[in-house]
C-alpha cells in the first residue's frame, strides 16, 4: 500500500497541472478575442512609429526609395541649415509656455464657479462646453473673421468703447498671444474634468473648515487645491501634450505667418512632409517631437510625486 503522503503529493501535482492548462487555455482564448485590437495596434501604431524612426535617417520623398543618410537630417536641423526649425521651436515654446499654465488656472477657477449652487448652473455648464462640440477648423475660421484688423467685429467693438485696437493675427508681436487667447475657447473638456473632481471632494471637509472659522480662501488653499491635485496633474500633462501638437489653429488662421511668427512645430512638420515632400526630414522632426513630449511628461511625473495627493496613498504605504 502506497504512503498517504505520496498519494496526496500526486493529487496536488495533478491539480496544479489542471490549473495551468486552464490558465493557458484562458490566456489563449483571451488573446484570440483581443487579436483584432492587438493586430490593429501593431499595424497602425507600432509599425508607423518604427518606420518613422527609420525614415528619420533617410532621404525620402513620396514615390522614391529611401536612401540611408545617417544623422544628416538631424544635423541639418540643429546646425541651422534649415531656416524654419528654430523659429518653429521658439514659437512653440512661447505658445505652450503661456497657454498651458494660463489655461489650467482659468479652467480650474471656472470649474469652481460652475460648481456653485446657483440658478441656471446647468445652462452655464452647457455654454462653456459648447465650443468643444464645434469643429476646431470652423471655430478658427469664425474667429479669424472676428479678429480681422480692418473690419472685424472685435476691433469695431473696441473702437466703440474708445479702447485701443490690435492687429491681432496680422502682427508678429500679437499673433501668438492671439492664438493663446483663442486656445481658451476650447477649455470645455478641461473644465468638465475639473468639475468632476470638485464634485468628488467630501462636503464634511468644508464643514470642518467652517467650524474652525475658515473662510473661502482657506477652503481653496487647504481643501480644494490639495484634493484636486491629481486632477490638476492629469489636466496639466494632457494640456502640455496637446499644446506641443497644436496644428489646426495656426494652419487655418495664420499659415505660420506673419514672418513665421506663428509657425508652430507641428505645422512646420506638416509643411516639411506634405508641402515640400521631404518625408525623411519630416520623420526626423516628428521623432524629436516624440522625444521632447516623452521627456517632458516623464519630468512632470518625477517632480509631481511629492505634490500630488491620491486618496488612500498613505494607507498603501
Amino acid at each position: 500500500m502506497k504512503p498517504l503522503a505520496s498519494v496526496h503529493e500526486r493529487e496536488l501535482k495533478a491539480e496544479r497541472g489542471v490549473r495551468q492548462k486552464r490558465k493557458f487555455g484562458e490566456l489563449g482564448f483571451g488573446l484570440l478575442f483581443a487579436s483584432p485590437v492587438l493586430l490593429g495596434y501593431v499595424i497602425f501604431v507600432i509599425v508607423p512609429i518604427a518606420a518613422t524612426f527609420y525614415l528619420g535617417f533617410t532621404s525620402y520623398s513620396v514615390g522614391t526609395v529611401p536612401k540611408w543618410i545617417g544623422f544628416d537630417n538631424y544635423a541639418s536641423l540643429f546646425s541651422g541649415a534649415d531656416p524654419f526649425f528654430y523659429p518653429a521651436v521658439k514659437a512653440t515654446v512661447y505658445y505652450v509656455g503661456l497657454s498651458v499654465p494660463l489655461g489650467i488656472i482659468l479652467s480650474f477657477f471656472l470649474a469652481i464657479l460652475l460648481n456653485q449652487q446657483v440658478a441656471g448652473k446647468s445652462f452655464f455648464r452647457g455654454v462653456f462646453y459648447l465650443p468643444v462640440i464645434i469643429p476646431l477648423a470652423a471655430s478658427s475660421m469664425v474667429w479669424m473673421w472676428l479678429l480681422q484688423p480692418d473690419f472685424g467685429i472685435v476691433n469695431y467693438a473696441l473702437e466703440a468703447l474708445h479702447l485701443p485696437t490690435s492687429r491681432w493675427l496680422g502682427d508678429t508681436t500679437s499673433v501668438v498671444p492671439t492664438l493663446i487667447l483663442f486656445s481658451f475657447w476650447t477649455l470645455g473638456n478641461t473644465i468638465v474634468i475639473f468639475l468632476a473632481g470638485l464634485q468628488g471632494i467630501p462636503a464634511h471637509l468644508y464643514e470642518a473648515i467652517e467650524l474652525d472659522g475658515g473662510n473661502r480662501l482657506h477652503k481653496l488653499i487647504y481643501i480644494t487645491i490639495p484634493m484636486s491635485s491629481s486632477i490638476i496633474f492629469f489636466n496639466t500633462v494632457i494640456a502640455f501634450i496637446n499644446g506641443f501638437q497644436t496644428f489646426v489653429q495656426p494652419a487655418v488662421m495664420t499659415q505660420g505667418g506673419p514672418n513665421n511668427a506663428s509657425l508652430l512645430y507641428v505645422l512646420y512638420l506638416f509643411n516639411e512632409g506634405f508641402k515640400s515632400s521631404r518625408m525623411g526630414s519630416a520623420s526626423a522632426i516628428s521623432v524629436l517631437l516624440f522625444l521632447v513630449i516623452m521627456l517632458f511628461t516623464a519630468a512632470i511625473f518625477y517632480f509631481s510625486k511629492s505634490l500630488v495627493y491620491y486618496e488612500g496613498k498613505e494607507e498603501r504605504r
